[in-house]
């Protein structure tokens, strides 16, 4: 066993790109020494660093390869062919089973022959998103002008060139040097071992391991607001960006002018976000605090001041260009930026952001209406709708376009607007993520609804949906914020009815009957996907979506989506919940008995759904049965009309034992045709019952 250390020092990686790059390191590093048996592989990665240590085979022993060539009866010129393709003679071509075969011994080979041929070209193919050429015109390529290979194998360093032809790679060779902190420790120091290196590294200002860095980042900036009772403003993004823009990070504290705090937080939060990695701070009662944390690369002998003070005056600038935005924005009302939407373009089409606006306006009503709101909760939607996109037109979401909706509720409260309708302008993007809330205000849930319901319904329509992993639009994550929506708040709406309303404003499209079903399809789908992610089981909510309905006596299997998703969802629930008890399992049991007796014997003469004869029954687990069926169907319809689905569970599940009784002394197949059909029927009964609640065919288990 070996140990092998590989470090790239090179010029400031880009952040977003290091963790990437050091997990491609090993991975490749993992397939090009793969008959070495690397094992033990671990990734480092930082500003100025890439590296992976891992152990391996000292050699690869002596070891004879096979290799099948032609049939023995191939002509001669392929016998040849494939004697030249590995470079020997057809005379050491032996006969196998019917196939020239050739069996070759090979030599051991050490391990840092190996790698020395196999790194140069992992490195000239290391697959960077953005890679840079820089010097003499060499044409190898990397992040960022590549200037150490530290490559030692216990302790030995590995020779090699990444020099091709006439092309001299910038000169680069294996080595035994690395570097640490280019300001509190700079020069080059020898390599020796990954345990020296990482030493060396602590000892030259470098925290090389990722979760410490961003340990320290995110602890010191927490423990400097708590000095100061104030807390951090949670984001976990920004602390590893920042992880990846510092080798030795050092938190400090800066001070906001009170010039500035009148400026809207999210404004003042993202404008230290966004141009100079900040982090955002709250007092305890949640306003936004007089100063700002941030993270410098090194110590400083005068504690920092100097360096806070510049960081000071930069914040001022940034926050002078937001005061700019922000009073200039407020000359105009945002209700007469709605025009301008004219000028911008949502989709070519699917026309522009003022169409848009009007769109959403009209669906928002609609939705209030459904929701049950009041005619001035609905005409609040239907105002909130139209100004929902205005605030695309004002500087400041030109300048961070993160704010959309955000500043809109703003300057709608400044303009006067009712408070419900500057609060649904705000909200009406929730939410924006997956660890983002939802909507709650009623005005601000319908106009939110309503902006992706369009937008949903519009692309579909065009024909623009996702496929496979590409979903430009975002509309998985639409359809997702639909559902969460909904859920969150208890929403006893028909979502199928209002895809339908959505699509109406394209009715000028050729495919906005195909897009109806299609997005049926595709919120079923995001549902699914939603109650796997949740553990919950989607077989079960197939089941419930097959949900039988009994017309002119017959059942009828529909796989369209219940509109009402908290009565789905209930449905699911009370279902699971009956499947995970020993009643559950068993009655699924006796379905799935009589479902496949049913399914042979509809070949032969069915189908059985006409009624019983209680006049050709001939034993009394019969006369149970039809009994135990006529009481309990009127019931499952009664509570499943309340929506009362554990009640609709438990007495359909009052039907299991009185089954399983008529299953062990009843022979369906009777001799005596009549007693057949007659029970075929009685089976054909029980079916329809289990089928008012769900196809329980499709429960897995």
């Amino acid at each position: 066993m070996a140990e092998l250390l590989l470090d790239l020092f090179c010029e400031e990686i880009p952040s977003g790109m290091q963790a990437r790059a050091a997990e491609d390191l090993a991975r490749l590093l993992e397939q090009a020494l793969a008959d070495l048996n690397p094992r033990n592989i671990r990734s480092f990665y930082g500003a100025r660093h890439i590296a992976a240590s891992l152990e391996v085979d000292e050699s690869i022993p002596t070891r004879t390869i096979s290799e099948r060539g032609p049939r023995e009866n191939a002509p001669e010129k392929a016998l040849a062919g494939f004697s030249r393709k590995h470079g020997v003679s057809p005379d050491e071509l032996t006969k196998e089973n019917g196939f020239w075969m050739l069996n070759r011994t090979l030599p051991p080979v050490k391990a840092a022959e190996l790698i020395a041929e196999q790194l140069p070209d992992l490195l000239w193919k290391f697959p960077w998103p953005k890679a840079m050429r820089w010097g003499n015109g060499s044409l190898f390529t990397w992040v960022r002008p590549l200037h150490h290979i530290a490559c030692l194998l216990d302790g030995q360093t590995v020779p090699f060139s990444l020099a091709r032809q006439d092309d001299d790679a910038h000169g680069l060779k294996s080595g035994n040097v690395s570097e640490g902190h280019r300001i509190l420790s700079p020069g080059t120091f020898t390599v020796t071992s990954t345990e020296q290196w990482l030493k060396e590294l602590e000892a030259r200002h470098v925290v090389i391991n990722e979760t410490k860095r961003a340990d320290l980042i995110r602890e010191g900036v927490r423990k400097l607001a708590k000095d100061k009772g104030l807390t951090l403003v949670e984001d976990e993004g920004l602390v590893q960006e920042v992880s990846g823009l510092v080798e030795y990070p050092v938190p400090l504290l800066g001070r906001i002018d009170d010039a500035f705090m009148d400026l809207p937080p999210e404004v003042m939060q993202v404008s230290m976000r966004v141009n100079q990695r900040y982090f955002a701070l709250r007092t305890q009662d949640g306003r936004a605090a007089p100063y700002f944390a941030f993270v410098a690369n090194q110590t400083f002998s005068d504690g920092g001041t100097l360096c806070i003070a510049g960081n000071e005056r930069v914040l001022r600038a940034r926050f002078a260009d937001a005061r700019h935005f922000w009073d200039l924005d407020r000359k105009t009302k945002l209700a007469d930026r709605v025009e301008a939407l004219k000028l911008v373009t949502f989709h070519a089409k699917l026309g522009t952001q003022e169409e848009r606006t009007q769109r959403i306006s009209t669906l928002a009503g609609i939705i209030a209406k459904a929701m049950g709101l009041d005619d001035a909760q609905v005409k609040h939607a239907e105002r909130a709708g139209l100004l929902a996109k205005a605030d695309l037109t004002t500087g400041m979401v030109g300048e961070f376009p993160e704010l959309q909706g955000v500043m809109g509720g703003y300057y709608a409260a400044h303009d006067g607007e009712a408070p419900e309708v500057a609060q649904a302008v705000a909200e009406h993007y929730m939410p924006r993520g997956l660890q983002d809330g939802t909507a709650s205000a009623p005005v601000s849930v319908a106009v939110a609804l309503a902006d992706r319901l369009d937008m949903l319904a519009g692309f579909f329509t065009i024909g623009e949906t996702p496929s496979g992993s590409g979903d430009p639009y975002g509309l998985r994550r639409a359809a997702l914020g639909v559902i969460r929506t909904i859920r969150d708040n208890g929403l006893r709406i028909d979502l199928g009815s209002l895809l339908s309303r959505a699509a109406e404003a394209y009715a000028d499209k050729e495919g906005k009957d195909s897009a109806l079903d299609e997005l049926e399809a595709f919120f079923t789908d995001r549902l699914r996907v939603q109650l796997r992610n949740e553990g919950r089981r989607h077989d079960v909510l197939d089941a419930t979506l097959a949900v039988t309905q009994v017309q002119e006596d017959r059942s009828l299997f529909t796989d369209h989506l219940d509109g009402d998703l908290v009565r789905l969802l209930s449905r699911v629930e009370a279902l699971s919940d009956m499947m995970g008890t020993e009643d559950g399992r068993n009655l699924l049991a006796a379905y799935r008995r009589a479902t496949n007796i049913l399914r042979i014997e509809e070949k032969k003469d069915g189908p059985h759904h006409q009624a019983p004869d209680a006049a050709l029954y001939a034993q009394d687990e019969e006369r149970k049965l039809d009994a135990a069926l006529n009481d309990a169907g009127p019931k499952i319809t009664a509570s499943l009309a309340e929506d009362d689905f554990t009640s609709a569970m438990q007495h359909l599940a009052a039907l299991r034992p009185i089954m399983d009784r008529f299953f062990e002394a009843v022979t369906v197949n009777a001799d005596d045709a009549g007693q057949r059909l007659n029970r075929l029927r009685l089976l054909s009964a029980f079916s329809r019952n289990g089928q008012l609640i769900a196809d329980f065919g499709r429960i897995e288990g």
